[in-house]
């Protein structure tokens, strides 16, 4: 898999038939490993190795109901007191991230009001600190460590 813009990490992988598969520790399965899904693994990895966020607090593709539509977040971080923190929307290294990704993690965000919003493509990321009160962001320089 491509180099991403992020430290490395080892990770289990196997073969299953023709499809190559990542250990999600996470979901605590092997998932088929997608250029998508090296991107969430990989970035999975930062957020609990180098930005100290508690594996036990952190979901990834957690469903959710939009317009009448079932949707699938990426991955959700709660905090200690189990709400909705921080939520990360990856795309492939290949893809470009544009104002529709930023639309579609904020869709997502209505239901869940994080105070951070994060998009990744494995080699740019973005990360803003919403502001309810005032109805604005603002975009970090860095990806905030855990509280």
């Amino acid at each position: 898999m491509q180099t991403l813009n992020l430290p490395v990490f080892q990770f289990k992988l196997k073969q299953q038939g023709h499809r190559r598969q990542i250990f999600d520790i996470i979901r605590k399965k092997y998932v088929t490993l997608t250029p998508e899904e090296w991107v969430r693994q990989n970035f999975l990895q930062y957020l609990i190795q180098h930005k100290n966020f508690p594996a036990s607090l952190i979901a990834v593709e957690a469903g959710l109901k939009l317009n009448q539509l079932q949707k699938r977040m990426d991955v959700l971080v709660y905090d200690k007191q189990g709400t909705p923190y921080l939520m990360v929307e990856c795309k492939a290294p290949e893809v470009k991230i544009t104002q529709d990704t930023f639309d579609q993690i904020a869709r997502y965000n209505r239901m869940f009001k994080v105070t951070y919003l994060v998009v990744t493509n494995g080699m740019q990321h973005f990360c803003c600190k919403m502001d309810y009160v005032n109805g604005t962001y603002t975009y970090l320089e860095t990806i905030p460590d855990f509280e």
